[in-house]
């Protein structure tokens, strides 16, 4: 598969046990940026790409948490929304807050893959099994992570790393041919357009 013709090996390796993917939110689930009215309402831009691979990573039994260090009532209603297992707010130790949630389930730190892109984030980046970064965090960040990903923060990170799990672990290519839509003659019988 193309896609992943990039990754070496010992990488797909560190991916095979993972049951766990936790992400921080701003600069990963978005962009970074924040729109601000003059009411002081708070806009964010997620990207949809990262919410529709979730129910295929619950099918493969691994879980989804978001780690933030901010506390914001939009970032709360967009993890309610795709409805990950677990979400934190306003955290300032989210190795911490990680460390609770493993006991609490049973997973180790090398069965977690962490997505993150600030200094907030490099504790918990040097303490899981895989860690990877959008590919503009910040450059120390970049130096201490597995992969860093092909888009930038907001573009489809968490969608990348996921399809990055489930290839490592042999449930993509299932996952493409059960959503095929394409007849043996290579068309696609339900296309409208």
């Amino acid at each position: 598969m193309r896609y992943f013709s990039h990754i070496p090996n010992e990488l797909l390796d560190r991916a095979k046990p993972i049951r766990m993917l936790v992400t921080d939110l701003d600069g990963v689930l978005t962009d970074g940026g924040i729109i601000l009215d003059d009411n002081g309402m708070e806009y964010k831009s997620f990207q949809v790409k990262d919410g529709q691979i979730l129910r295929y990573l619950r099918d493969a039994t691994i879980q989804v948490g978001v780690l933030s260090g901010r506390d914001v009532a939009v970032s709360k209603i967009r993890c309610e929304q795709m409805n990950v297992d677990f979400h934190r707010h306003g955290l300032t130790d989210k190795w911490g807050a990680l460390s609770e949630i493993l006991s609490d389930k049973g997973i180790l730190p090398a069965e977690v893959a962490y997505i993150g892109d600030d200094l907030i984030d490099l504790d918990l980046l040097q303490r899981v099994g895989f860690s990877a970064a959008p590919a503009d965090a910040m450059p120390y960040i970049l130096d201490k992570v597995d992969y860093v990903c092909r888009k930038g923060g907001g573009k489809g990170v968490f969608r990348e790393v996921a399809d990055l799990i489930l290839y490592a672990q042999g449930k993509l290519p299932g996952l493409l041919s059960e959503n095929s839509r394409l007849d043996p003659t290579g068309t696609n019988p339900t296309k409208n357009e």
